[in-house]
């Protein structure tokens, strides 16, 4: 059977050029959103710039990959057709491919780890795809489809290193130069590079002079170490929110193409990340997944920028897990000195807590969350421990909490 390796004629190994994302964009014309491009003025006021947002957070499937996807589908053979298509994914590529493969009524696998998110393989199953969920972790998984294709013919779609979907994420780049000719430059997330490359290309073959950003997870550096020891570089294991952004190896292709295009890679921590997700949420309306709030964060965190350049963030999808929404919503509260939880200890008798509770209620504080503790070994007998968790305005507004239960004698510690 013909499948992944089709033949020496296959050519997505080859670099693309601006040529081949014109005909990607024809490819994907009625079957992707051409994203909005929106200018920010909380955040242009934040960085002293003019900041746009590209939202692929917005387009079908909630992620940027529909397009490389989709791109490559369009493309196959009748025989890669007849055969179906096969992807590893945890997330936002394995919907893309199920989407693309629905469109064009071909058969699709993806290969998931074991521990994905349930409603991450409920979205992938709702395109139609069979999920085979093997394997611990994306390599695993990756290992898996594999083997997969050579017993069944089928065709595999990387999710980056492969010159199809590089010219599918490229259209981005078109979109750009189109809605925004006076661009400066563009800051975008990069973990396998796939989409760098392809916004890359197509930028710089127009305008050389855009300055194009690539944004990793400090966890995950891979395209940025490879690009300063000029090979390719494999990353220990590591943690990030940021799961879209957590490559181990960039690509062959992608690491080339990057060489060439790329002005630089920076990192960011999953702290900023967390802060310009809640403040996405807050101040735009916008959920960002955390690899798509990658570039923005470096943007507020690190970044010196010009006066009045045109500086574009992509913010590359919106498929976050509703828990992980909650976490950040409480997380971003505390970073930004608008919640904070306390432990007092007080005598275990009538109105010992309605004294504080009552100060803290002259300050505006507003109490979220009370939890009593009594049994805990370092709790003395006769008294009480009582956790606090309180809202308030800014880090000022904290400030005269802590001075107000100082005043008072009252024994207090910050957990958070």
């Amino acid at each position: 059977m013909n499948g992944w390796s089709m033949s020496s004629t296959d050519k997505k190994h080859m670099v693309p050029t601006i040529e081949d994302i014109f005909r990607a964009r024809e490819l994907l014309d009625g079957c992707v959103r051409k994203t909005p491009l929106q200018r920010s003025d909380t955040f242009s006021r934040l960085t002293g710039t003019n900041i746009f947002l590209k939202l692929e957070s917005l387009q079908k499937t909630g992620s940027f990959k529909v397009r490389g996807a989709l791109n490559k589908v369009n493309t196959l053979s009748e025989q890669q057709r007849k055969y179906g298509v096969i992807a590893a994914s945890a997330g936002n590529h394995a919907q893309g491919v199920a989407y693309a493969a629905a469109r064009n009524n071909i058969s699709c696998t993806i290969v998931m780890p074991q521990n994905a998110s349930p409603a991450k393989v409920s979205a992938t199953k709702s395109y139609g795809a069979k999920v085979v969920l093997q394997g611990s972790d994306y390599d695993e998984s990756w290992i898996a489809a594999k083997e997969i294709a050579k017993k069944e013919g089928r065709t595999i779609i990387h999710a980056f290193d492969d010159a199809q979907v590089i010219s599918g994420q490229g259209t981005i780049g078109l979109e750009l130069l189109e809605d925004l000719p006076e661009l400066d430059q563009v800051y975008l997330p990069i973990g396998g590079g796939g989409l760098a490359a392809g916004t890359a290309i197509a930028i710089k073959s127009k305008k050389p002079h855009v300055k194009i950003v690539g944004v990793e997870s400090k966890a995950f550096p891979a395209m940025k170490e490879s690009l300063a020891k000029g090979s390719l570089q494999n990353i220990k294991s590591g943690y990030t929110i940021a799961d879209g952004i957590s490559v181990k190896s960039p690509g062959k292709l992608t690491y080339e193409i990057a060489s060439k295009y790329i002005d630089d890679v920076m990192v960011v921590d999953d702290s900023s990340i967390v802060k310009t997700m809640f403040l996405l949420m807050e101040r735009l309306k916008l959920v960002i997944e955390p690899a798509g709030a990658a570039s923005l964060a470096y943007l507020l965190s690190n970044a010196r920028l010009k006066k009045n350049e045109n500086v574009v963030s992509l913010l590359s999808g919106g498929n976050v897990d509703m828990y992980l929404l909650g976490q950040v919503v409480a997380k971003g509260l505390m970073q930004m000195g608008r919640m904070l939880k306390i432990f007092i200890q007080l005598p275990d008798k009538p109105g010992a807590l309605k004294t504080v509770v009552d100060g803290i209620a002259e300050l505006s504080v507003n109490i979220v969350e009370v939890e009593h503790d009594r049994l805990s070994a370092n709790i003395s007998a006769g008294t009480a421990g009582v956790y606090l968790s309180l809202e308030m305005e800014d880090e000022k507004h904290a400030e005269r909490l802590i001075e107000f239960l100082g005043r008072k004698g009252i024994q207090f510690r910050v957990v958070s």
